[in-house]
């Protein structure tokens, strides 16, 4: 499709985002957009909303997720990798999904007790309010402290809180690189590596996924600079691997500024190579059965 675009990473409130599946489509066909792809974290319970809206607006709808990956060679110890056209209703893989999404509540009670500790009381109340019925996360935390005027803005939360290594940083249960990538594999999905320059990935262990099964980089993201794009781009080339982009939009977050998703110019061939890519690994694991 000659000058279509599309957004590979979006969040919907069913894990950080604050729009619903819905409204997510809603707003990509509002910039124009011809697809995206909802890439919650840990958690595809959003998907059939946005699959039925997209069928209703003519927006194509690409099944994703988000998985927290374990390294040690990031700022933040993780990377994070997503998975394309995977077949979310797998129950094996909804099985794994829901140890994470357990996880990340007793992951939200120790940060409540960190924070206490530093004499910061969240209110409860409104933290449930905001997470609504998704899965909790550090941001659900920030916009609380910010709401209730702890800090002034986000960045500052998790500047003085809940960054890595700061007093209320509690670290996620994370897979192992090998495992997210087999995870994804086994129910017909493409794993791709997200932001890289955002967790200050080397091309070396960009290399050592692609050995474990990565089939493509996160090249375009709202966070690269234009020489960072570039690199990556040849990063792809070099290990013959799919460059991939998306805005990595959570919604509007702040009153009166609209959302990013779609200022990431990222074209449709993306989502055809994707496909290709789909269609060999389906042929791979039907061999299997």
């Amino acid at each position: 499709m000659e000058n279509s675009y599309v957004d590979l990473h979006v969040h919907t409130k069913y894990s950080d985002g604050a729009f619903t599946p819905e409204e997510a489509v809603r707003y990509a066909k509002k910039v124009g957009l011809t697809a995206i792809s909802i890439t919650d974290h840990d958690t595809t319970e959003g998907l059939p909303e946005a699959i039925k809206a997209g069928s209703e607006l003519d927006i194509e709808v690409i099944p994703g997720v988000e998985l927290s990956v374990a390294v040690q060679t990031s700022i933040e110890q993780e990377i994070h990798i997503l998975g394309y056209f995977i077949n979310w209703e797998d129950s094996f893989f909804q099985k794994k999904l829901k140890i994470f999404q357990k996880a990340r509540e007793q992951r939200a009670n120790q940060i409540l007790e960190k924070l206490k500790k530093l004499g910061i009381i969240v209110d409860e109340k409104k933290l449930s309010e905001i997470v609504g019925v998704g899965v909790f996360g550090r941001l659900h935390f920030a916009k609380v402290l910010v709401e209730t005027q702890v800090a002034k803005n986000i960045n500052e939360v998790f500047n003085k809180y809940l960054g890595y290594g700061k007093p209320a940083y509690v670290p996620k249960l994370r897979l192992t690189p090998d495992e997210a990538i087999k995870m994804i594999i086994s129910v017909g999905g493409v794993p791709i590596l997200a932001h890289p320059h955002c967790n200050d990935i080397t091309q070396n262990t960009i290399e050592s996924l692609v050995k474990q099964g990565l089939k493509g980089i996160e090249v375009w993201h709202i966070k690269h600079t234009n020489s960072e794009t570039e690199k990556l781009k040849k990063i792809a080339e070099k290990f013959e691997i799919i460059s991939t982009g998306g805005s990595d939009c959570h919604g509007i977050m702040l009153k009166g500024m609209p959302a990013i998703m779609g200022t990431v110019k990222v074209p449709y061939e993306i989502v055809a190579e994707l496909k290709k890519c789909r269609d060999n690994i389906d042929k791979v694991n039907n061999q299997f059965f």
